[in-house]
Protein backbone atom coordinates (compact mmCIF):
# COMPACT_ATOMS: atom_id res chain seq x y z
CA UNK A 1 0.00 0.00 0.00
CA UNK A 2 1.31 3.81 -0.18
CA UNK A 3 1.29 6.64 1.66
CA UNK A 4 -1.70 8.23 -0.26
CA UNK A 5 -3.90 5.31 0.47
CA UNK A 6 -4.10 6.82 3.97
CA UNK A 7 -5.96 10.43 3.01
CA UNK A 8 -9.09 11.16 4.02
CA UNK A 9 -10.91 14.56 3.96
CA UNK A 10 -10.86 15.94 7.78
CA UNK A 11 -12.86 19.16 8.13
CA UNK A 12 -10.27 21.18 10.54
CA UNK A 13 -13.07 21.93 13.27
CA UNK A 14 -12.96 18.49 14.25
CA UNK A 15 -9.65 18.53 15.29
CA UNK A 16 -10.27 19.13 19.12
CA UNK A 17 -8.44 22.13 20.67
CA UNK A 18 -9.72 21.43 24.07
CA UNK A 19 -10.40 18.37 25.63
CA UNK A 20 -13.76 16.73 24.17
CA UNK A 21 -15.30 16.19 27.60
CA UNK A 22 -15.24 17.98 30.93
CA UNK A 23 -14.73 14.52 32.51
CA UNK A 24 -12.45 12.03 31.27
CA UNK A 25 -14.42 8.86 30.54
CA UNK A 26 -17.06 11.04 29.14
CA UNK A 27 -15.61 11.58 25.66
CA UNK A 28 -17.44 9.37 22.88
CA UNK A 29 -16.11 6.09 21.96
CA UNK A 30 -16.97 4.12 18.79
CA UNK A 31 -16.74 0.72 18.76
CA UNK A 32 -15.37 -1.29 15.80
CA UNK A 33 -15.54 -5.28 15.61
CA UNK A 34 -12.87 -6.66 13.08
CA UNK A 35 -15.55 -10.04 12.89
CA UNK A 36 -18.51 -8.36 12.91
CA UNK A 37 -17.35 -5.32 10.57
CA UNK A 38 -20.23 -3.40 13.10
CA UNK A 39 -19.47 0.30 14.07
CA UNK A 40 -21.17 1.33 17.28
CA UNK A 41 -21.39 4.50 19.09
CA UNK A 42 -20.91 4.81 22.89
CA UNK A 43 -19.68 7.08 25.97
CA UNK A 44 -16.07 5.97 26.57
CA UNK A 45 -17.26 4.81 30.10
CA UNK A 46 -18.78 2.33 28.48
CA UNK A 47 -15.72 0.35 28.19
CA UNK A 48 -16.59 -1.60 31.62
CA UNK A 49 -18.92 -3.51 29.48
CA UNK A 50 -16.48 -5.29 26.81
CA UNK A 51 -14.03 -6.51 29.32
CA UNK A 52 -14.22 -9.35 31.54
CA UNK A 53 -12.11 -10.91 34.47
CA UNK A 54 -8.51 -11.67 33.56
CA UNK A 55 -8.50 -9.46 30.40
CA UNK A 56 -5.23 -7.17 30.41
CA UNK A 57 -5.37 -3.63 29.09
CA UNK A 58 -1.02 -2.61 28.22
CA UNK A 59 -0.80 1.29 29.50
CA UNK A 60 2.19 3.87 29.08
CA UNK A 61 3.01 5.73 31.91
CA UNK A 62 4.94 7.78 30.63
CA UNK A 63 5.19 11.44 31.58
CA UNK A 64 5.08 14.41 29.23
CA UNK A 65 7.30 16.80 31.08
CA UNK A 66 7.00 20.81 30.21
CA UNK A 67 9.61 20.39 27.12
CA UNK A 68 8.92 24.11 25.62
CA UNK A 69 11.06 27.06 26.85
CA UNK A 70 11.02 30.51 25.94
CA UNK A 71 13.70 32.89 26.51
CA UNK A 72 16.32 35.23 25.04
CA UNK A 73 19.60 35.45 23.42
CA UNK A 74 22.99 36.68 25.46
CA UNK A 75 23.80 40.51 24.13
CA UNK A 76 20.82 41.11 21.37
CA UNK A 77 18.25 39.29 23.71
CA UNK A 78 16.77 38.41 20.80
CA UNK A 79 13.55 35.91 21.23
CA UNK A 80 14.03 32.14 21.24
CA UNK A 81 12.16 28.75 21.79
CA UNK A 82 13.86 25.84 23.14
CA UNK A 83 12.41 22.72 22.63
CA UNK A 84 14.18 19.83 24.95
CA UNK A 85 14.06 16.33 23.42
CA UNK A 86 16.00 14.15 26.24
CA UNK A 87 18.31 14.46 28.37
CA UNK A 88 21.38 13.44 27.43
CA UNK A 89 23.36 13.66 30.28
CA UNK A 90 21.86 14.09 34.05
CA UNK A 91 25.42 15.08 36.17
CA UNK A 92 26.33 17.53 32.89
CA UNK A 93 22.75 18.67 32.78
CA UNK A 94 23.01 17.83 28.71
CA UNK A 95 19.99 18.41 26.74
CA UNK A 96 19.41 17.57 22.98
CA UNK A 97 17.17 20.78 21.86
CA UNK A 98 15.35 22.39 18.75
CA UNK A 99 15.63 25.80 18.78
CA UNK A 100 13.43 28.31 17.03
CA UNK A 101 15.04 30.44 15.30
CA UNK A 102 18.26 28.51 15.49
CA UNK A 103 20.27 31.00 12.04
CA UNK A 104 22.16 32.11 14.76
CA UNK A 105 22.27 30.22 17.97
CA UNK A 106 25.99 29.07 17.59
CA UNK A 107 28.39 27.22 20.13
CA UNK A 108 29.25 28.90 22.91
CA UNK A 109 26.09 31.17 22.95
CA UNK A 110 24.09 31.68 26.16
CA UNK A 111 20.70 31.50 26.65
CA UNK A 112 18.56 33.00 29.32
CA UNK A 113 15.00 32.02 30.60
CA UNK A 114 12.57 33.24 33.02
CA UNK A 115 12.43 36.38 35.05
CA UNK A 116 15.80 37.96 36.05
CA UNK A 117 17.45 35.21 34.36
CA UNK A 118 15.93 32.26 36.54
CA UNK A 119 17.68 29.97 33.95
CA UNK A 120 20.97 30.10 31.98
CA UNK A 121 21.91 27.71 29.10
CA UNK A 122 24.82 26.96 27.01
CA UNK A 123 24.96 26.09 23.44
CA UNK A 124 27.47 22.96 22.85
CA UNK A 125 27.12 21.85 20.27
CA UNK A 126 25.14 21.95 16.55
CA UNK A 127 23.91 18.67 15.92
CA UNK A 128 21.18 19.70 12.98
CA UNK A 129 19.69 22.81 10.93
CA UNK A 130 17.82 23.37 14.20
CA UNK A 131 18.95 21.16 16.44
CA UNK A 132 21.54 22.03 19.43
CA UNK A 133 23.27 20.61 22.13
CA UNK A 134 23.01 22.62 25.32
CA UNK A 135 24.03 22.57 29.01
CA UNK A 136 22.18 23.99 31.94
CA UNK A 137 24.12 26.07 34.10
CA UNK A 138 22.54 25.20 37.29
CA UNK A 139 24.26 24.78 40.62
CA UNK A 140 21.32 23.42 42.37
CA UNK A 141 20.20 20.10 43.41
CA UNK A 142 18.53 17.29 41.02
CA UNK A 143 15.23 18.12 42.64
CA UNK A 144 15.68 22.12 42.31
CA UNK A 145 16.41 21.87 38.62
CA UNK A 146 13.39 19.78 37.84
CA UNK A 147 11.27 22.07 39.76
CA UNK A 148 12.67 24.91 37.86
CA UNK A 149 11.80 23.10 34.57
CA UNK A 150 8.62 23.09 35.82
CA UNK A 151 7.83 26.69 36.60
CA UNK A 152 9.48 27.98 33.31
CA UNK A 153 8.33 25.54 30.55
CA UNK A 154 5.26 24.98 29.12
CA UNK A 155 3.01 22.06 28.09
CA UNK A 156 4.36 21.15 24.86
CA UNK A 157 0.98 20.63 22.93
CA UNK A 158 1.00 19.72 19.41
CA UNK A 159 1.43 22.12 16.55
CA UNK A 160 -2.37 20.90 15.48
CA UNK A 161 -4.13 22.46 18.70
CA UNK A 162 -3.91 26.24 17.84
CA UNK A 163 -3.73 27.92 20.82
CA UNK A 164 -1.11 28.34 24.08
CA UNK A 165 -0.80 26.19 26.57
CA UNK A 166 -3.45 26.90 29.24
CA UNK A 167 -3.35 25.71 33.38
CA UNK A 168 -6.07 22.68 32.39
CA UNK A 169 -3.42 21.58 29.97
CA UNK A 170 -0.93 20.42 32.58
CA UNK A 171 -4.26 18.16 34.07
CA UNK A 172 -5.72 17.27 31.11
CA UNK A 173 -2.39 16.53 28.60
CA UNK A 174 -1.30 13.91 31.15
CA UNK A 175 -2.78 10.53 32.40
CA UNK A 176 -3.95 9.61 35.73
CA UNK A 177 -1.30 6.96 35.62
CA UNK A 178 1.73 8.89 34.23
CA UNK A 179 4.64 8.80 36.59
CA UNK A 180 8.15 7.87 34.65
CA UNK A 181 8.78 11.00 33.22
CA UNK A 182 10.67 11.92 29.28
CA UNK A 183 8.02 12.12 27.06
CA UNK A 184 7.69 15.17 24.30
CA UNK A 185 3.81 13.95 23.71
CA UNK A 186 1.23 12.24 25.67
CA UNK A 187 -0.37 8.66 25.28
CA UNK A 188 -3.28 10.07 24.07
CA UNK A 189 -5.31 6.77 24.03
CA UNK A 190 -5.13 6.83 28.02
CA UNK A 191 -6.32 10.09 28.63
CA UNK A 192 -9.57 8.83 28.88
CA UNK A 193 -9.25 6.87 31.41
CA UNK A 194 -10.02 8.57 34.67
CA UNK A 195 -9.30 7.51 38.34
CA UNK A 196 -12.95 6.08 38.96
CA UNK A 197 -12.68 4.56 35.76
CA UNK A 198 -9.80 2.33 36.30
CA UNK A 199 -11.22 1.58 40.12
CA UNK A 200 -14.10 0.20 38.33
CA UNK A 201 -12.20 -1.95 36.02
CA UNK A 202 -9.80 -2.95 38.24
CA UNK A 203 -13.25 -4.10 40.62
CA UNK A 204 -14.08 -6.51 37.46
CA UNK A 205 -11.06 -8.53 37.25
CA UNK A 206 -9.08 -5.97 34.79
CA UNK A 207 -5.44 -5.87 35.01
CA UNK A 208 -3.68 -2.92 34.21
CA UNK A 209 -0.12 -3.98 32.89
CA UNK A 210 2.16 -1.14 32.50
CA UNK A 211 4.65 -0.18 29.95
CA UNK A 212 7.11 2.41 29.68
CA UNK A 213 7.64 4.11 25.95
CA UNK A 214 9.16 7.62 26.30
CA UNK A 215 7.23 9.54 23.22
CA UNK A 216 9.40 11.55 21.05
CA UNK A 217 8.58 14.40 18.54
CA UNK A 218 9.25 11.94 15.36
CA UNK A 219 5.20 10.92 16.64
CA UNK A 220 4.27 13.99 14.70
CA UNK A 221 7.00 13.72 11.90
CA UNK A 222 5.08 13.54 7.97
CA UNK A 223 5.72 10.54 6.53
CA UNK A 224 7.81 11.73 2.95
CA UNK A 225 7.64 8.56 1.05
CA UNK A 226 4.84 7.36 -0.70
CA UNK A 227 6.54 3.50 -0.62
CA UNK A 228 5.89 2.64 2.87
CA UNK A 229 8.60 0.39 3.31
CA UNK A 230 11.15 3.14 2.99
CA UNK A 231 9.74 5.26 5.56
CA UNK A 232 12.04 5.32 9.12
CA UNK A 233 10.57 6.09 12.35
CA UNK A 234 12.75 7.84 15.09
CA UNK A 235 13.76 5.16 17.70
CA UNK A 236 11.91 5.67 21.55
CA UNK A 237 13.27 4.29 24.26
CA UNK A 238 11.41 1.78 26.12
CA UNK A 239 10.80 -0.42 28.70
CA UNK A 240 8.53 -3.66 29.78
CA UNK A 241 8.92 -5.08 33.33
CA UNK A 242 8.54 -8.71 34.54
CA UNK A 243 5.12 -8.07 35.91
CA UNK A 244 4.13 -6.78 32.58
CA UNK A 245 5.11 -9.54 30.68
CA UNK A 246 4.13 -12.15 33.44
CA UNK A 247 0.13 -10.62 33.10
CA UNK A 248 0.36 -10.21 29.06
CA UNK A 249 1.39 -14.14 28.71
CA UNK A 250 -1.18 -15.46 31.24
CA UNK A 251 -4.23 -13.59 29.01
CA UNK A 252 -2.58 -14.71 26.00
CA UNK A 253 -2.24 -18.38 27.56
CA UNK A 254 -5.87 -18.30 28.72
CA UNK A 255 -7.65 -16.95 25.76
CA UNK A 256 -7.98 -13.36 26.90
CA UNK A 257 -7.63 -9.86 25.85
CA UNK A 258 -4.74 -8.05 25.55
CA UNK A 259 -5.33 -4.59 25.11
CA UNK A 260 -3.22 -2.14 24.34
CA UNK A 261 -4.12 1.30 24.88
CA UNK A 262 -2.79 3.46 22.65
CA UNK A 263 -0.21 2.79 19.78
CA UNK A 264 2.75 3.17 21.52
CA UNK A 265 1.90 0.55 23.92
CA UNK A 266 1.32 -1.35 20.30
CA UNK A 267 5.01 -0.89 19.41
CA UNK A 268 6.33 -1.05 22.97
CA UNK A 269 4.88 -5.09 23.33
CA UNK A 270 5.38 -5.64 19.53
CA UNK A 271 9.16 -4.81 19.57
CA UNK A 272 9.91 -7.40 21.90
CA UNK A 273 8.31 -10.85 21.15
CA UNK A 274 9.53 -14.15 22.08
CA UNK A 275 10.33 -16.88 19.14
CA UNK A 276 7.34 -18.76 20.74
CA UNK A 277 5.50 -15.50 20.40
CA UNK A 278 5.32 -14.42 23.96
CA UNK A 279 6.20 -10.80 25.36
CA UNK A 280 9.75 -10.57 26.71
CA UNK A 281 10.17 -8.05 29.80
CA UNK A 282 13.09 -5.85 28.41
CA UNK A 283 14.32 -1.89 27.78
CA UNK A 284 16.17 -0.38 24.98
CA UNK A 285 15.56 1.47 21.97
CA UNK A 286 12.54 1.00 19.10
CA UNK A 287 12.09 2.16 15.87
CA UNK A 288 9.18 -0.82 15.14
CA UNK A 289 6.72 0.78 11.76
CA UNK A 290 3.99 -0.98 11.76
CA UNK A 291 1.91 -1.09 8.51
CA UNK A 292 -0.21 -3.27 6.33
CA UNK A 293 0.56 -6.66 6.07
CA UNK A 294 1.67 -6.93 9.83
CA UNK A 295 0.84 -9.77 11.50
CA UNK A 296 0.20 -8.76 14.95
CA UNK A 297 2.11 -11.51 17.81
CA UNK A 298 0.02 -10.03 20.76
CA UNK A 299 -2.16 -7.28 20.35
CA UNK A 300 -5.54 -8.19 20.45
CA UNK A 301 -7.25 -5.49 20.94
CA UNK A 302 -6.78 -1.71 20.64
CA UNK A 303 -7.86 1.70 22.28
CA UNK A 304 -7.19 4.57 20.20
CA UNK A 305 -7.96 7.92 19.16
CA UNK A 306 -9.14 9.40 15.98
CA UNK A 307 -5.79 10.17 14.00
CA UNK A 308 -4.53 12.68 10.85
CA UNK A 309 -4.55 11.87 7.63
CA UNK A 310 -0.85 9.80 6.13
CA UNK A 311 0.39 9.67 9.44
CA UNK A 312 2.08 6.41 10.96
CA UNK A 313 -0.69 6.16 13.49
CA UNK A 314 -3.83 5.50 11.10
CA UNK A 315 -1.55 4.01 9.42
CA UNK A 316 -1.01 1.38 12.20
CA UNK A 317 -4.49 0.95 13.21
CA UNK A 318 -5.65 0.03 9.34
CA UNK A 319 -2.56 -3.01 9.84
CA UNK A 320 -4.79 -4.09 12.78
CA UNK A 321 -8.35 -3.60 11.85
CA UNK A 322 -7.97 -3.90 8.33
CA UNK A 323 -8.04 -0.63 4.94
CA UNK A 324 -11.62 -0.94 3.82
CA UNK A 325 -13.27 -1.30 7.98
CA UNK A 326 -11.26 1.91 9.43
CA UNK A 327 -12.36 3.92 6.27
CA UNK A 328 -15.51 2.99 6.55
CA UNK A 329 -15.54 3.40 10.49
CA UNK A 330 -13.32 6.92 9.54
CA UNK A 331 -15.78 8.30 7.50
CA UNK A 332 -18.58 7.70 10.15
CA UNK A 333 -16.76 9.29 12.61
CA UNK A 334 -16.60 12.69 10.33
CA UNK A 335 -20.33 12.46 9.56
CA UNK A 336 -21.27 11.74 13.71
CA UNK A 337 -19.02 14.98 14.02
CA UNK A 338 -16.47 13.05 16.56
CA UNK A 339 -13.44 14.87 17.57
CA UNK A 340 -10.40 13.71 16.33
CA UNK A 341 -6.50 13.88 17.61
CA UNK A 342 -4.83 14.26 21.00
CA UNK A 343 -8.03 16.01 22.96
CA UNK A 344 -10.32 14.07 20.61
CA UNK A 345 -12.57 11.20 21.00
CA UNK A 346 -12.13 6.99 21.26
CA UNK A 347 -11.89 3.92 19.43
CA UNK A 348 -11.86 0.28 21.22
CA UNK A 349 -11.16 -1.90 17.74
CA UNK A 350 -12.71 -5.86 18.74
Amino acid sequence: MKLSDFNFNLPKELIAQYPSADMRHESRLMVVNRKTGTIEHHIFKDVLNYFDDGDVMVINNTKVFPARLYGKKEKTGAKIEVFLLRELNNPQRLWDVLVDPARKIRVGNKLYFGDNDLLVAEVVDNTTSRGRTIRFLFSGSDEEFRNRLDELGSTPLPKYIKRKPEDIDKERYQTVYAKEEGAVAAPTAGLHFSKELMKRLELKGINFAEVTLHIGLGTFRPIEVEDLSKHKMDAEYFLIPDNTANLVNTARETGKKVCAVGTTSVRTIESSVTATNMLKAASGWTNLFIYPPYDFKLTNCMITNFHLPQTSLIIMICAFAGYDLVMRAYEEAVKQKYQFFSYGDAMLIL
